[in-house]
C-alpha cells in the first residue's frame, strides 16, 4: 500500500496563516490613533497633570525640612498682599503690551513679506526666525550691555547723539518695562510672523483678483479679505501670548536677578520663585502658582469667548 506523501509546505505555512489577534488589535483603526498620541498623553500626564495636582496639594501645606503639615487656606490668605498686587500689575501690563505688539506687527510684516513686491523673502523669513533660537538669558545679557547705565552704553550713546540725556534703564519703572517688552518682542516676533505667513498661503488669490476688478483699495482688501482668513491664527497667537505673558520670568530675572528696585520688574512667577525657592516657603509658593493658574485660565477663557473661538463658523 502506497501512502500519499505529506504536503510539508502547507503544514509549514499553516501557522503563518493563523491570525495574530494581538497584531490585528494593534493595527485596528480604533487603536492605532491612540498609539500615535500616547507619547503626548504620557508626557502630559507626567510633566503637566501630575505636577499641577502636586502643587495644589502643596498649597494647603506648610513644608519645612522634615515636617509637612496641612494648614488649610492659610497660604491663600497670605497671597493677596501689596507685593503680590504689584507683581500682578507688572505682569498684566507686560502681557497687554506684548499681546498687542506680537499680534499687530507680525500681521503687518507677514502681509508685506507675502506681497509680490517683497524681495529676498527667504532671507528675511530666516533672519526673523533666528532670534527665537537664542537663549533668553544670553539675549538678555546682550541687552543689559546695550542698555547699560553708563554713557558708553550703546543706547545712551544714541540718546546723547540725539541731544538727549542718558537713562538709567534698569532703575526706572517705564524703562524697565520697556526692556522686558523689547526683549520679548525681539525674540518672538519672527515666530508669529511665520504663523501668519503660513495662514496667508490659504487665502484664495481669486478673491483679490475679484476685489481688484471691483475697484477695491489695498486697505479694503486687507480689511475684508486678509483679516477674516487670519482670524483662527490670530486667536491662536493672542492665546499663547496671553499665557506666555502671565508666565513670564526669564525676561525679568535676566535684568534683576537680585531683585529690582521698588519691585519695578517683579512678576507673579518671579514672586513665586522669590518666596518658594529663595525663601524656602514651598507651600506659599505653590499657592501663588495655583492662583496664577486660575488667573490664566479665566483670562484665556474670557479672551476666547470675546474673539468668538467657541462659535461655529457659518457653513
Amino acid at each position: 500500500m502506497i501512502s500519499t506523501p505529506r504536503n510539508t509546505t502547507q503544514e509549514l505555512a499553516a501557522p503563518i496563516k493563523r491570525p495574530n489577534r494581538l497584531l490585528n488589535f494593534l493595527n485596528s483603526k480604533k487603536v492605532v490613533p491612540y498609539i500615535f498620541v500616547s507619547p503626548f498623553i504620557l508626557s502630559l500626564l507626567i510633566f503637566s497633570l501630575y505636577p499641577s495636582i502636586k502643587a495644589i496639594i502643596m498649597s494647603f501645606q506648610s513644608i519645612l525640612p522634615g515636617e509637612i503639615t496641612f494648614i488649610g487656606l492659610k497660604n491663600y490668605t497670605r497671597v493677596f498682599n501689596p507685593t503680590f498686587y504689584k507683581a500682578l500689575s507688572n505682569t498684566t501690563i507686560y502681557m497687554l503690551l506684548t499681546v498687542v505688539i506680537l499680534t499687530i506687527l507680525p500681521i503687518i510684516f507677514a502681509v508685506i513679506l507675502d506681497s509680490k513686491f517683497a524681495k529676498f523673502k527667504t532671507f528675511f523669513r530666516a533672519s526673523l526666525f533666528v532670534p527665537a533660537l537664542a537663549s533668553t538669558i544670553v539675549s538678555g545679557m546682550v541687552f543689559r550691555l546695550m542698555f547699560g547705565e553708563t554713557d558708553t552704553a550703546v543706547a545712551n550713546q544714541i540718546l546723547n547723539f540725539l541731544g538727549l540725556d542718558s537713562v538709567d534703564w534698569r532703575y526706572n519703572a517705564w524703562s524697565g518695562m520697556f526692556l522686558m517688552v523689547l526683549l520679548c518682542s525681539w525674540k518672538w516676533m519672527g515666530v508669529n510672523i511665520i504663523y501668519f505667513l503660513a495662514a496667508l498661503q490659504n487665502v484664495p488669490k481669486e478673491l483679490f483678483e475679484a476685489a481688484e476688478m471691483d475697484g477695491a483699495t489695498t486697505f479694503k482688501k486687507f480689511l475684508y479679505i486678509t483679516l477674516p482668513f487670519l482670524k483662527p491664527v490670530t486667536i491662536f497667537v493672542v492665546t499663547i501670548s496671553v499665557i506666555a505673558g502671565f508666565r513670564m520670568f526669564e525676561e525679568s530675572f535676566v535684568f534683576w536677578e537680585a531683585g529690582s528696585p521698588g519691585n519695578i520688574g517683579l512678576t507673579v512667577v518671579g514672586y513665586l520663585y522669590q518666596q518658594g525657592i529663595q525663601q524656602n516657603d514651598m507651600g506659599f509658593g505653590a499657592a501663588i502658582g495655583v492662583v496664577l493658574m486660575l488667573i490664566i485660565f479665566v483670562v484665556s477663557f474670557i479672551q476666547l469667548i470675546l474673539t468668538g473661538a467657541f462659535k461655529k463658523e457659518d457653513q
